[in-house]
């Protein structure tokens, strides 16, 4: 029997131009890239810049000064998300076209009101679960908020959903075999006025676009996988493998993050470290 080769690794490392790369983003793009590298196969590099409020041209110039002089080179050109809005919306339009969209218009703090009128607190991987305040807007309702231009979210009317695709499944390298629940995240946001496309919907069609074929990142977007892989079914994407890595934490166990300016790449750069010790440092 001729076994069924299997596709080569593509990897992907995919940073938000928000602030500086730290010892945390090295780890990240240190295991795709040897995961890659180790395979043969390719390393991508992509800029999630979908938010503008957030996002600072002079940090998309630091991620790639930061990684060049790490060494961790990058196969192809780099994908920059504020250039695909228009792939985004094809794909919120797709899956609005399927009655698998409403559009929100709470608030958070009307969100956190429902919740605690309900007597429980649910919380998810990314805080409370939405109680679906505007699921249940008669359309004429709806309308009327939307022609009187009231802001809104778009959001994934998940039951609706899993109706459609029934059981799912997805593999991650560490955790073994997965049965997927989107339901645990509740009605997730795929779109804001001032975000056309979420973190969800973006890396989704990103990573199918690109050809990922082993999705790594920190064990801390662990839950949102299971939207991840309700997407991809509901918009006929293939499924990756994900290899979800521990996160590289300090003395004290807290994680690494933008705002401790001393574990920035480029400050340990100034103060005289070599790319061989801070790789040491990210887990080489």
């Amino acid at each position: 029997m001729i076994e069924a080769s299997q596709p080569p690794v593509v990897t992907r490392f995919a940073p938000s131009p928000t602030g500086r790369l730290h010892l945390g983003h090295a780890h990240s793009a240190l295991a795709g890239w040897r995961a890659a590298r180790r395979a043969g196969g390719r390393f991508l590099l992509r800029i999630e810049d979908i938010d503008p409020g957030r996002c600072r041209p002079e940090f998309v110039d630091g991620i790639l000064e930061d990684l060049a002089w790490l060494g961790l080179d990058w196969d192809g050109p780099v994908r920059v998300q504020s250039r695909h809005l228009a792939e985004y919306r094809h794909a919120l339009d797709r899956l609005a076209a399927d009655g698998l969209t409403y559009p929100c218009f709470c608030t958070r703090a009307e969100i956190q009101a429902e919740i605690a009128r309900a007597g429980a607190a649910p919380h998810g991987a990314e805080g409370p679960v939405y109680p679906g305040t505007c699921r249940g807007l008669a359309p004429g309702e709806r309308r009327r908020r939307l022609d009187a231009g009231q802001n809104h979210a778009i959001r994934l009317d998940v039951a609706r959903a899993m109706a459609c695709t029934g059981g799912l499944a997805w593999r991650d390298r560490r955790a073994g075999a997965q049965t997927a629940r989107p339901d645990l995240l509740g009605d997730v946001v795929l779109a804001r006025k001032d975000a056309p496309a979420s973190y969800h919907l973006a890396v989704t069609l990103d990573d199918a676009v690109q050809g990922v074929t082993l999705v790594t990142r920190g064990v801390d977007l662990f839950e949102a996988t299971h939207i991840h892989r309700l997407l991809q079914a509901l918009l006929g994407l293939p499924v990756p493998e994900w290899d979800h890595h521990a996160l590289l934490t300090d003395a004290a166990g807290r994680r690494y993050a933008k705002r401790d300016q001393a574990v920035t790449l480029a400050a340990m750069r100034q103060a005289g470290m070599t790319p061989a010790e801070v790789l040491a440092m990210a887990g080489g």
